[in-house]
């Protein structure tokens, strides 16, 4: 299996924020928005994977900025980490301002996506070769925060966490 890069599972998709997705102070409903990050993160996975995938947690969200409505909004997903059958997704989201077209970041978010075959079990995925310089921060951040996420679900001990001990000592 050849590694990928991340560029070749980025995903952009882009929409308006339109009036029955808003809440009450007309800005984009957060449920709206997670599951346009879902999405776009799936699509993401997938073209890295070319395997049916599905989310597996969401490991991080932060609503920094509100959408509000009428506004273009595009989310952006690339893999920044594949693991044996698992995937970590990065997500950021931008508001472009409709006179100037300048974009904002508005909201970022990491999902963790599994490759599974026909029958739903997890199957091998490429290893990801990063290339930017935020590329290969996002990667090696990964094993950080997939270590710590396997640390608090008890699934592995302490002394397991290699890359968290690096961080300490």
């Amino acid at each position: 299996m050849e590694a990928k890069t991340p560029e070749q599972s980025k995903t952009i998709m882009t929409d308006m924020v339109l009036p029955g997705e808003t809440n009450p102070l007309n800005n984009l409903f957060g449920g709206e928005l997670l599951a346009r990050m879902d999405r776009a993160a799936s699509i993401s996975a997938r073209r890295h994977s070319r395997h049916i995938v599905v989310t597996a947690s969401v490991n991080h969200v932060a609503f920094s900025k509100a959408v509000p409505l009428g506004s273009v909004v595009s989310v952006e997903a690339k893999v920044s980490r594949a693991f044996k059958t698992s995937m970590e997704v990065f997500i950021d989201v931008w508001i472009e301002d409709r006179e100037s077209g300048e974009r904002t970041k508005a909201n970022e978010a990491i999902y963790t996506f599994v490759a599974v075959d026909e029958t739903g079990k997890p199957t091998e995925v490429p290893e990801i070769f990063p290339e930017t310089t935020l590329e290969k921060e996002r990667y090696d951040a990964a094993l950080r925060r997939k270590q710590l996420s396997l640390l608090l679900a008890g699934k592995i001990k302490p002394s397991e966490a290699t890359e968290l001990k690096a961080l300490f000592v």
